[in-house]
């Protein structure tokens, strides 16, 4: 099994914009093969940003690496640019193959 997440710095006070977007998207994850399941965390605040996370399982590395090349992909991140303003930084993307 496969971990991949990405780690969002968001600007304090914007935290409903950024909720609201991942509650509003299309993920097209329901038709990608090796897709277990997806969540959107909350981490730590302090006077500058909010921790979040998009955390999704895979069958495997390679399911996940898949995905990343796919039309569903696309179609998923076609309005990524969007509201920047909201964000500190870029997104920081981490990958775990599950040992236990």
């Amino acid at each position: 099994m496969y971990i991949a997440m990405n780690r969002f710095k968001i600007v304090k006070g914007k935290e409903d914009i950024f909720e609201n977007i991942w509650r509003n998207r299309e993920s097209h994850l329901d038709e990608v093969n090796g897709f277990k399941n997806f969540n959107l965390i909350k981490g730590v605040s302090d006077k500058d940003c909010t921790l979040y996370a998009s955390h999704s399982t895979w069958d495997s590395e390679e399911s996940f690496i898949k995905w990343t090349k796919s039309d569903s992909f696309k179609q998923a991140h076609k309005n990524a640019g969007q509201h920047k303003e909201i964000y500190v930084g870029h997104p920081v993307f981490e990958g775990f193959t599950v040992i236990l």
